[in-house]
């Protein structure tokens, strides 16, 4: 019971690129709670942006959008930044007003500080991005083609009573922040 409630969670957050009508589901929860969306957007600070890109695109397959740019004063009004203007590059799941989004940005002129990645329990903060797949060992291939690497002894299959023939892959992005891939295995 406590893991089909944690997997509704994770769904609700993660997987809400899967939600078409605002007037259905989760999106109409969402709504009915204050929020416009159910949708939740990830911005996360990198340090070499082209190689976070690549990953992204090339190991995870997401597909990149329209970015945007923060001006310095935006930066200093909104408290993001000490008036460091910046750039976000966007990707999606699918090119979708609907998809989460996972924006990245690089500060050169102010390089932040590493956290220690090691494990979940590391450090605090978010820790790790989940992204839902149709096929656990398609998705570990492309990652690993893309030079990339699944962590521990990934796919690991989830317990039955929470996800029967479903599989966890954890792989690391370039700065190595832990992504989350999570599905069934098709072979």
């Amino acid at each position: 019971m406590r893991y089909t409630m944690i997997l509704s969670v994770l769904i609700l957050f993660a997987g809400c690129a899967a939600t078409r009508s605002p007037t259905a589901g989760p999106a109409r929860e969402a709504l009915m709670n204050g929020y416009s969306t159910a949708r939740v957007d990830f911005g996360i600070v990198v340090s070499d942006i082209d190689k976070a890109a690549q990953f992204y695109k090339n190991a995870l397959g997401l597909v990149e959008v329209e970015g945007f740019d923060v001006p310095a004063d935006m930066g200093r009004n909104s408290g993001l930044s000490d008036n460091q203007p910046f750039h976000v590059r966007v990707f999606k799941v699918a090119d979708d007003e609907n998809a989460t989004q996972v924006k990245i940005m690089q500060f050169k002129g102010a390089p932040g500080k590493r956290v220690d990645n090691t494990f979940i329990h590391s450090s605090f903060g978010i820790r790790y991005l989940t992204f839902y797949v149709q096929d656990i060992a398609a998705a570990a291939e492309r990652v690993r083609r893309a030079g990339g690497t699944v962590i521990a002894n990934g796919p690991v299959e989830l317990p039955k009573e929470l996800a029967p023939g479903v599989f966890l892959a954890v792989v690391r992005d370039p700065d190595g922040n832990m992504v989350e891939l999570v599905g069934p295995k098709k072979q």
